[in-house]
């Protein structure tokens, strides 16, 4: 069974304030989907990107997808999903709970961490959906001699 690929990511602009959800679905012919959702919430950028993970999976199983790789690039969400063993944050646990069953309402799901710079497509979605359409400058780590 191929897995849909997908890249997750949420923006709150200020931290904590409005926020932006972004997408990108690509399903196992390649055809490639993308979601750019503003909820009328003020979040934390926690929060925003564990709504985006929920947009994603909630949009995974309209589309009767069985078989996922996500990629999301903040390490409290993977964290939390992933290891048993994660501190709960009280104040996200309810909707941490949601995710986790959502998460595992699949036959096969993986969650990875993967650095900001390999999220970019997500991230510009989540900042357009707040109307933020200029780039995010990342920072490459500087090579050492």
């Amino acid at each position: 069974m191929e897995p849909w690929i997908v890249y997750c990511d949420g923006s709150a602009v200020p931290n904590p304030g409005r926020i932006g959800l972004g997408v990108l679905l690509i399903a196992p012919d390649g055809t490639r989907y993308t979601l750019s959702l503003a909820p009328q919430l003020q979040a934390c950028n926690n929060e925003a990107e564990l709504r985006a993970l929920m947009a994603a999976l909630q949009e995974l199983q309209a589309r009767g997808a069985r078989a996922l790789r996500i990629h999301c690039d903040n390490s409290v969400v993977v964290e939390q999903i992933c290891s048993p063993n994660a501190k709960p944050i009280a104040r996200l646990a309810h909707l941490f709970d949601a995710a986790r069953a959502l998460f595992q309402s699949f036959d096969q799901a993986e969650l990875l961490w993967i650095p900001q710079h390999r999220n970019l497509e997500a991230d510009a979605l989540a900042r357009a959906a707040l109307g933020i359409t200029a780039p995010r400058v990342v920072k490459a780590a500087k090579k050492r001699r």
